[in-house]
């Protein structure tokens, strides 16, 4: 596994993108509105920014109403997507997603709990 993304929450992703973009030299790699919010990545040289820009009610709007705008996950990329749940389910750790879904960009993703990651929202990916 490596690091993939970190997933921030914001109400303004364009405005947050040409930040990111200014500020850290991040270009958009790709955005798409999906689940109900927009998406975009901003490409880094090891991975991504991923804002979430809630449209509809959700898990990324009510993250919003309860915390504000911050980072809502990280998301660590993986090959085997269902072998990385077997050893999450090994380690007892309770997941959100039992078996991968699709996510954004078109990838698989699936979350762990952050009950049982040390407070953390952790995502795998399989690109």
């Amino acid at each position: 596994m490596h690091f993939d993304h970190i997933g921030i929450a914001t109400p303004d992703a364009a405005g947050l993108a040409a930040l990111f973009e200014e500020l850290f030299d991040a270009p958009v790699a790709h955005e798409e509105t999906f689940d109900g919010m927009t998406v975009v990545f901003l490409e880094l040289e090891d991975g991504y920014f991923e804002l979430l820009e809630p449209h509809e009610d959700g898990a990324i709007g009510k993250f919003l109403e309860k915390n504000g705008a911050g980072i809502h996950h990280v998301a660590l990329e993986t090959d085997d997507i269902e072998g990385a749940l077997q050893t999450a389910r090994d380690a007892g750790i309770t997941l959100i997603d039992e078996e991968p879904r699709p996510g954004a960009w078109g990838h698989d993703v699936a979350f762990l709990h952050p009950k049982s990651t040390g407070g953390v929202l952790v995502e795998f990916v399989s690109h």
